[in-house]
């Protein structure tokens, strides 16, 4: 079975850097497009980043473009989201996805993911 583990999230003030990492097992990581979402209390999913299969394609959310870069490592099934000069309203839970295709489109909801793991929390204070 499918399992994914979701790390890195924790509590920083405004301005300051988180990196969180996904490792997944189970599925042919290099098969799938692997994608972070994010979840605030009350609210329906963002997609925060998208990268196809190889990793070489890359989509970024608009409220994070700029300030995330994600990663891939097919070697090690591993994702990563750097995320720079967090903001208050970055605060949510944020999950690794698994696509369902290969590859991202312009907009990639998360009907076309499965998210395996619990996720993990990242809180932003002023």
């Amino acid at each position: 079975q499918v399992q994914v583990v979701e790390s890195g999230g924790g509590l920083v003030q405004a301005g300051m850097s988180l990196k969180l990492s996904c490792t997944a097992s189970g599925l042919i990581y290099r098969d799938h497009a692997m994608a972070w979402f994010r979840q605030a209390p009350g609210k329906d999913y963002e997609a925060v980043s998208c990268l196809d299969n190889t990793g070489y394609s890359r989509r970024y959310g608009g409220s994070v473009m700029g300030r995330v870069a994600s990663s891939r490592d097919n070697a090690k099934n591993t994702l990563d989201l750097q995320m720079n000069n967090l903001k208050v309203e970055d605060t949510a839970r944020y999950y690794c996805a698994v696509g369902h295709y290969s590859s991202c489109g312009v907009v990639w909801p998360v009907s076309e993911f499965d998210l395996y793991g619990q996720g993990t929390q990242v809180t932003v204070s002023s």
